[in-house]
């Protein structure tokens, strides 16, 4: 597909594309935007990262064979809020340089971030502003036990979201539950911006099924970082029920850098060290990895932040043919593990129903068309190809050429225009 005026587009990212998340969630679906609109990322990148000149040289190589130009401004960490008030100011003002020369006309932010320097760019230049919220973050600061309930940075925080889902041109949130919980935001009944849901897609052409798997052990998987939203002592526990029944099982943790922190956990369950395999990947050998898995773990604490929230994991494990153990409470997840039969929604946190759960989850694997059904309702659901056609679309209607957005899930579409 052509479009009929090429737009130029401004992507501003707090992750850096040299983590893991950047390159998943940010430079996957731009590698595919860019040949029909020029794209230019601005992003802050870690002093890990920019301190790799090799690395550095390789993302600036691979841009510039996409034909995506890139900014990357440092990050600075602390004093966290001082810190990221003076990355703020340098992104807008660098925002507004890029502006100005590339004459862009939408400005894409990917969370709240990235909005304040978009909402000023907007106000200064008449920019498209496409508001791209991901989850509920001042929520998850509150949830997670970083900011207090009600406390002035919340206010103050959950102040500029309103002003960010008031100013936006379009918003894109992770979840159809999200999404119809901004829909009863008091403020936006008479002025609701147009939604669209974009759940964290993946490169379903990486995340498939592969070679690899030993059926002569039961292999437990678990992909990313543990602690504050991931709930690693409930899935232990669940491990010990699912090693209880399947005296071969084995937990496969890949890992970036808490291997130390994830060994001392597993022994603090009781588990054997001699179950536990910990491993260290780059993200184009993941799916290495998970090939091995026969089930996938995403437990996740529910609040209320989490019903925005859509785990990239989830995407990958299914995308490979694994089922997935998650939980209720967090985003669509039950709806589809439960709802397509591709995994268990556990909905507590205790042994009856780890048994409960257990009980389904080999029911499921013990069906003849399971990694199949995995793989279809990845396709149906997660698919990097839906993902960027509902973002192209959103681009053609902010460039003013019409355009619907559909991303599909078995479902109609999902989107509001009040």
């Amino acid at each position: 597909m052509t479009t009929p005026a090429r737009s130029q587009v401004l992507y501003i990212t707090y992750d850096g594309l040299l983590e893991p998340l950047g390159q998943s969630q940010v430079l996957a679906y731009m590698e595919k935007l860019a040949p029909e609109w020029p794209v230019h990322i601005l992003s802050f990148e870690k002093r890990g990262d920019r301190d790799d000149e090799a690395r550095m040289a390789a993302m600036r190589a691979r841009l510039r064979a996409a034909g995506i130009g890139w900014t990357p401004l440092a990050y600075h960490k602390s004093p966290s809020a001082p810190a990221t008030a003076y990355d703020i100011a340098v992104g807008t003002l660098v925002a507004l340089l890029l502006v100005l020369r590339l004459k862009v006309k939408i400005v894409h932010a990917r969370s709240y971030v990235p909005a304040l320097v978009a909402i000023a760019v907007k106000r200064v230049a008449g920019v498209k502003f496409l508001f791209d919220m991901r989850g509920f973050w001042a929520d998850e600061r509150v949830d997670g036990g970083l900011w207090p309930e009600n406390g002035r940075v919340y206010r103050i925080a959950k102040n500029l979201e309103r002003r960010f889902l008031e100013a936006a041109d379009h918003v894109v949130t992770l979840t159809h539950a999200g999404a119809t919980e901004i829909a009863r935001f008091p403020y936006l009944q008479d002025r609701m911006p147009p939604l669209s849901v974009i759940p964290t897609c993946a490169d379903l052409n990486l995340f498939r099924p592969g070679p690899g798997r030993d059926d002569s052990v039961f292999t437990f998987g678990y992909v990313g970082s543990v602690g504050t939203w991931y709930l690693f002592g409930e899935t232990l526990a669940f491990f010990r029920v699912i090693a209880e029944r399947r005296l071969d099982a084995r937990l496969l943790v890949v890992n970036r850098n808490e291997h130390e922190a994830i060994r001392t956990a597993v022994q603090k369950a009781g588990i054997e060290l001699s179950r536990l395999e910990i491993t260290a990947a780059q993200h184009r050998d993941v799916p290495r990895y998970i090939a091995q898995m026969h089930v996938g773990a995403a437990i996740i604490r529910p609040s209320y932040s989490k019903i925005a929230s859509a785990p990239t994991k989830l995407a990958e494990y299914l995308g490979c043919g694994a089922p997935c153990v998650g939980n209720v409470g967090v985003g669509d997840m039950e709806e589809i593990l439960e709802g397509k039969s591709v995994g268990v929604a556990l909905r507590e946190f205790t042994p009856v129903e780890y048994n409960r759960a257990a009980d389904r989850l080999f029911a499921l694997l013990g069906e003849p068309d399971i990694r199949k059904r995995c793989v279809e309702t990845a396709r149906e659901r997660f698919s990097l190809e839906m993902g960027v056609d509902a973002y192209r679309n959103i681009y053609l209607s902010l460039a003013g050429h019409g355009g619907s957005v559909r991303i599909g899930d078995g479902r109609d579409a999902y989107r509001h225009r009040i």
